[in-house]
């Protein structure tokens, strides 16, 4: 017998981090989850990337009973990470803060393409291109199409 879905919960925590403090316990204790139950497991899966800024989706059930899913860090963080800037541009219409290749896109959209709706990798680039546009982040060079 399947277990009844109570709700989602959706976090962001930083990879090896997870502790009960804000945000994590009042989100989970809320709910009824074991907020340490919860902490430990994170803590566990994502020993490999401390520090990173990972969302998890909580799945809890109506026995208190919960399970989650830890997805790829967010495209704006990647940016940050790979133009080593601490934000984006607060007029990223008149300011342009970095600048960053074709190739550094293809990185960043290959690595999300899991979590992202689309099917192709050139879909998946230009929605990595939108986020860096709307953080003030130029991207040289021409778009490369597999047609040429």
């Amino acid at each position: 017998m399947a277990k009844e879905i109570a709700g989602l919960i959706k976090l962001q925590i930083k990879g090896g981090a997870a502790n009960p403090s804000p945000p994590v316990g009042p989100a989970l204790g809320s709910k009824g989850i074991n907020i340490m139950e919860f902490c430990k497991q994170f803590n566990a899966r994502t020993q490999d990337k401390p520090g990173k800024v990972l969302p998890a989706v909580i799945t809890y059930y109506t026995d208190k009973s919960f399970d989650f899913v830890v997805k790829t860090p967010p495209v704006a963080i990647q940016l940050l990470e790979i133009t080593k800037l601490k934000s984006g541009s607060a007029e990223p219409n008149r300011k342009k803060v970095a600048e960053i290749t074709w190739e550094q896109v293809q990185a960043i959209a290959t690595d999300k393409m899991v979590d992202l709706n689309c099917f192709e990798l050139e879909a998946a680039m230009k929605m990595v291109a939108g986020t860096a546009r709307s953080m003030g982040i130029t991207v040289k060079g021409t778009f490369p199409n597999k047609n040429n």
